[in-house]
């Protein structure tokens, strides 16, 4: 199992890059950020410093979107890295929530996103790719790899992530739940003529060690994340609204925990102490996110592991950054790295 390790870009810049190094040190193979050009800093000029001061670390979005930059901008920028750094970045994408929504515009239809993956990919490894009904190609790309791996939760996103994305992005930790998901995917890769097992498969949720299961120090831990809850509670609406309340296409396990919630305030977004995330109960705490002392995460990536997973990307976003860090250096990624 590989690891990431995903950070918002807050300035100063110089604080992410230090915490990306660190995270190489520890044996974590990936470093993803949040990209929402409004509420953070501009992800990709981090990321050439990233790729800079590290020697292995691959790098990419999680997640960029198809509506906040063109397409063969987004390419561009991806093949630019690769081609100083040598191929070591992933284009995490999907439909956009916060960059969207926070400008006032509606995350991208899955068409739009279908064909974005194709395109940015084609572009960035060379090829001609259709933008918006032009023919492109960037001259200048020689050997450009760019993985695409989509974000997913819903029946249709599943199944265009299954067959079109080089990689399928989970953003929660349940095992259940990623079973269910990860098996859509695959069915989707199958019935699109494609090997199941070449689609990566990426669970990305917050991770907070603690040194026992104390009452206390688990408390502590649901607070400082449960704002994923609120997070992730934003894509189980739009589900909602979708399919409706009780739809046998979308899992109730990921529907019911949303019936109080009452909007949402992105200046919060992926921020401990988020106000509107109070909603979020102690167990989807529990199941979304991975809290306890290092033997309660090694038995639950384990889980996901056995379910074909094949990386873990944490939200390192709450009181003990470098703790965690350390501790996954020290404890997990040595017995399932």
């Amino acid at each position: 199992m590989d690891f990431g390790l995903v950070l918002q870009t807050d300035p100063p810049a110089s604080n992410v890059v230090e915490l990306m190094r660190r995270a190489e040190r520890n044996g974590f193979t990936h470093g993803w950020t949040f990209d929402s050009a409004v509420l953070w800093q501009e992800p990709f000029v981090i990321h050439s410093r990233i790729l800079d001061h590290t020697d292995r670390l691959t790098v990419g979005t999680m997640v960029t979107n198809p509506g906040t930059r063109t397409w063969e901008v987004t390419a561009s920028t991806f093949a630019t890295l690769n081609s100083m750094y040598g191929n070591r970045t992933v284009c995490g994408i999907g439909r956009g929530d916060s960059a969207m929504r926070v400008v006032g515009r509606q995350p991208d239809s899955l068409a739009r996103l279908g064909a974005a993956i194709t395109a940015i990919r084609d572009l960035a490894e060379g090829r001609e790719a259709d933008v918006d009904g032009t023919p492109l190609r960037l001259p200048w790309v020689t050997d450009g790899r760019l993985p695409v791996w989509m974000a997913a939760y819903g029946p249709k996103a599943l199944a265009l992530a299954g067959e079109k994305a080089d990689g399928f992005i989970l953003q929660l930790a349940d095992v259940y739940l990623a079973e269910r998901l990860v098996k859509a995917v695959r069915e989707a890769a199958q019935k699109a003529g494609r090997d199941p097992a070449a689609v990566t498969i990426c669970v990305a949720a917050p991770a907070y060690v603690t040194e026992d299961d104390s009452p206390q120090a688990l408390a502590h831990a649901r607070e400082q994340c449960r704002w994923f809850g609120g997070m992730v509670g934003n894509h189980v609406a739009d589900l909602v609204g979708r399919y409706g309340e009780h739809s046998s296409l979308v899992p109730e396990e990921l529907t019911a925990y949303i019936k109080q919630r009452q909007g949402y305030d992105y200046s919060h977004h992926g921020r401990s102490g988020n106000p509107d995330t109070a909603f979020v109960p102690d167990d989807i705490v529990d199941r979304f996110c991975v809290i306890g002392p290092p033997r309660a995460h090694v038995a639950k990536l384990e889980a996901l592991r056995d379910l074909g997973v094949d990386q873990f990307a944490v939200y390192d976003m709450h009181d003990a950054k470098e703790a965690v860090v350390d501790a996954y250096g020290e404890h997990v990624i040595p017995v399932l790295g």
